[in-house]
């Protein structure tokens, strides 16, 4: 579905740093200490303040810097009804990118499973107030509000963490979660939000051979369920209004600076570039691991497509004239009319955050700022 807008030209994926005092009031929230509504207090105070800072860096959208959540999926998935979230099992490989040396020993990282226990639904829409606590601040702003993909209910574990009792058909149990996405997307456009990102890691875990030998492990073929995962995300968001942006990040892990996927975007291009019915793709660039932009071609050109190009990994500054190369380089595959820049993940997808500061986080963003304010002047 296309939109007439003029380009977003620059970006912010969502989570940023925590303050210390948003910190200790999860801290203390957990140990009882202090009740819900004081932590509410404290994360309405700290999103102000994130929603000011990029106000004046001159950031086009703005987020709550996902304040609110313990990370960038858990706490939507959580409050469906049908599902639980329970430890996983096994361990996947992440390397520590704030490590220069590509010999640093690897960290193992187990991820949650989501269980499906009963039928797929929800009782109330999930971000809804959060989006209208951010559009109210937003000003001349973009307010963006950001949830996780349906694919993140399905991959860990595929048909063996979905019930067979609750849904004996497969098919079923996607159409229920489509059904979840469609009306949380309503319920967001009826608030006025015309900026919705869906942020998916798994899309790129297809791009790992040992990640495919798991979903063969699990009876699936990897390329058949890719393909269903895209179908799934499509029909997710097949009623939005014409006026809505959707947006997708397409992730290759961010949790403390840790990744979970490498490789360049050539083996998802075919079967998601030109197939994935979003307006605005979302890409990680932001060193060798991720490739060329080769397969950019593949984004039909009504598409717009932001160049993920400044690290949250790591505190160095990029070189800006690096940055602005890059966007030359980018050009080759699409129409500058549809070009962005942003960081290339969020700085906190889990609520510790990457290893970054304050001061790195803010010079990041201005950075982005300033390269698209001299490639872009207009």
């Amino acid at each position: 579905m296309s939109f007439t807008p003029t380009t977003i030209r620059t970006d912010n994926v969502g989570s940023l740093l925590r303050p210390p005092e948003l910190l200790a009031a999860r801290d203390n929230f957990t140990l009882g200490r202090i009740a819900a509504a004081e932590l509410k207090a404290v994360e309405d105070r700290a999103i102000n303040d994130v929603i000011r800072l990029q106000q004046d860096i001159g950031l086009a959208v703005v987020t709550d810097g996902e304040f609110r959540r313990e990370n960038w999926w858990i706490d939507f998935v959580a409050k469906l009804q049908g599902v639980a979230i329970e430890d996983g099992k096994g361990a996947a490989f992440l390397r520590d990118m704030a490590k220069p040396d590509p010999s640093a020993k690897p960290h193992d990282y187990v991820p949650k499973t989501v269980r499906t226990t009963g039928h797929v639904h929800s009782d109330a829409p999930i971000v809804l107030h959060d989006y209208e606590f951010v559009a109210a601040r937003a000003g001349t702003a973009t307010a963006k509000i950001t949830i996780p993909s349906p694919t993140r209910l399905h991959f860990h574990g595929g048909r063996n963490v979905v019930s067979q009792a609750a849904y004996p058909d497969i098919e079923k149990f996607f159409n229920d979660v489509a059904t979840v996405y469609q009306r949380e997307i309503a319920a967001l456009e009826a608030a006025g939000c015309r900026y919705i990102q869906i942020d998916d890691p798994l899309l790129a875990y297809f791009l790992s051979p040992r990640m495919r030998e798991g979903v063969q492990a699990e009876g699936d073929d990897p390329d058949t369920r890719l393909a269903r995962y895209i179908r799934l995300i499509n029909q997710c968001i097949a009623h939005r209004a014409p006026t809505t942006r959707i947006g997708i990040h397409i992730c290759r892990g961010n949790a403390r600076s840790l990744a979970l996927s490498e490789g360049p975007y050539d083996g998802l291009a075919e079967a998601c570039f030109n197939t994935l019915a979003v307006d605005r793709f979302l890409l990680e660039y932001d060193d060798a691991r991720s490739g060329g932009f080769e397969p950019l071609a593949l984004i039909p050109r009504d598409k717009e497509v932001v160049l993920g190009l400044v690290t949250t990994k790591r505190p160095d500054l990029e070189d800006r004239d690096m940055l602005k190369r890059r966007i030359d380089e980018a050009r080759r595959y699409v129409r500058d009319d549809r070009l962005a820049i942003s960081p290339q993940c969020g700085f906190a997808s889990v609520v510790e955050g990457n290893a970054v500061t304050m001061a790195d986080q803010e010079a990041k963003l201005r950075l982005v700022v300033d390269v698209a304010r001299e490639v872009w002047p207009n």
